[in-house]
């Protein structure tokens, strides 16, 4: 049985804002189940001999001391907006509400 159905492809499509059309969605619940099952084997090898990365392969990665310094004014940082809120960026919904609606008016912090 399928791990993934054709609602949550469906579902990441919206999120990805991709237009599946036709058999693309069943073709793409197919790839995504092929991903999970080879995470699937993956996670049956036994790695408890190798050191864990960050990147696949070594780079030199200099960090630099953090440093506390002054913030920009509000008003300096919104001056540009297309949109604001108060003290906020106002930008579209692109997560569904809980009823599964987007709301297209309006906007989210």
């Amino acid at each position: 049985m399928s791990r993934i159905t054709l609602k949550e492809v469906e579902e990441l499509a919206m999120l990805s804002r991709l237009q599946l059309e036709g058999e693309e969605a069943e073709r793409m619940r197919g790839a995504l189940e092929a991903v999970l099952s080879y995470i699937d084997q993956i996670q049956e090898l036994d790695t408890s001999g190798v050191a864990p990365l960050t990147h696949a392969v070594g780079f030199a990665c200099p960090l630099r001391s953090d440093e506390t310094a002054p913030s920009l004014p509000i008003e300096a940082v919104l001056q540009n907006a297309p949109r604001k809120d108060d003290r906020f960026f106002e930008v579209p919904r692109i997560v569904p509400k809980s009823d599964g609606r987007n709301e297209k008016s309006g906007g989210a912090r």
